[in-house]
């Protein structure tokens, strides 16, 4: 019987070391920069969380090992430039957490979520960083979604009284963008079409936020509803022999909104 090795992270640095070692390291990891692997680094996140979403635990335990190789990626490169070392990276987060935790390592009171939420950022409003910031939005990630990062800005700046009364005045702003879509509609200008989407898409994203609703997880559900109606539009299509020439725009809404009345249905049974 084999016994199989058990690795460290110890042993994850070591293998992570030796891919980019000149002598004799891979040629692909070599020629990387911190900018070129960025990208994976934003791909990892979001397939993490595709593995959460499905229940797959088995996935979800090879994708954080992904993202992992992504934070030992990065750490090796600032180690060969002498920047920061992963022990660096370890002793920051942990004396984050720490800090940012009074109410469990320290004398603070947290009886709610809520009341964890304030403390956080109170303790982050502390920090040099932010303290040090020309502007509040600063610390806001330019590579976020394009809707959570909306949501981060719009909730940073509500903070300090740049918001809305109630989410009724939302809708009425939502009203005076749509005029806006219209008359750019007219006017046929793609540039200025695009503009007022934007400002359509920000208002509901406010909207969403006020009323404590995560749009960016909310768009997600929508995109996975569509695909499942669609989905339904092409097994009705299979079980009648039709194909996508010689079937008509009303025979597809009615495979959609059967699936519709399915959903409801299941719905309302389990609850």
């Amino acid at each position: 019987m084999t016994n199989k090795k058990i690795y460290s992270i110890d042993d994850l640095l070591d293998i992570m070391a030796r891919l980019r070692n000149p002598d004799g390291g891979c040629p692909w990891d070599l020629a990387q920069t911190f900018d070129t692997i960025a990208p994976y680094t934003i791909e990892e996140s979001y397939e993490v969380a595709d593995a959460i979403e499905r229940g797959d635990t088995q996935d979800l335990t090879e994708e954080l090992g992904d993202l992992l190789l992504q934070v030992v990626y990065h750490t090796q490169m600032a180690v060969e430039q002498n920047i920061f070392s992963f022990s660096d990276v370890v002793q920051a987060i942990s004396e984050k957490m720490i800090h940012r935790h009074p109410h469990v390592f320290g004398d603070g009171k947290a009886k709610s979520p809520e009341d964890v939420n304030a403390i956080w950022e109170q303790r982050k409003d502390g920090e040099d960083k932010r303290r040090k910031a020309e502007s509040i939005l600063n610390d806001v990630a330019l590579n976020l979604p394009g809707l959570l990062r909306a949501q981060k800005l719009q909730s940073r700046v509500a903070r300090v009284g740049f918001e809305w009364a109630q989410p009724g005045d939302v809708l009425d702003k939502l009203e005076e963008e749509l005029g806006e879509m219209r008359e750019a509609l007219r006017d046929g200008k793609t540039d200025e079409i695009r503009d007022e989407l934007g400002d359509l898409f920000f208002v509901l994203v406010n909207f969403g936020r006020m009323m404590g609703i995560d749009c960016e997880e909310t768009m997600r559900q929508a995109n996975r509803k569509f695909s499942r109606r669609f989905q339904a539009i092409e097994s009705g299509m299979k079980r009648e022999g039709l194909k996508w020439e010689e079937t008509s725009l009303e025979k597809m809404e009615t495979f959609w909104q059967e699936e519709k009345k399915r959903e409801k249905a299941a719905k309302k049974s389990q609850g």
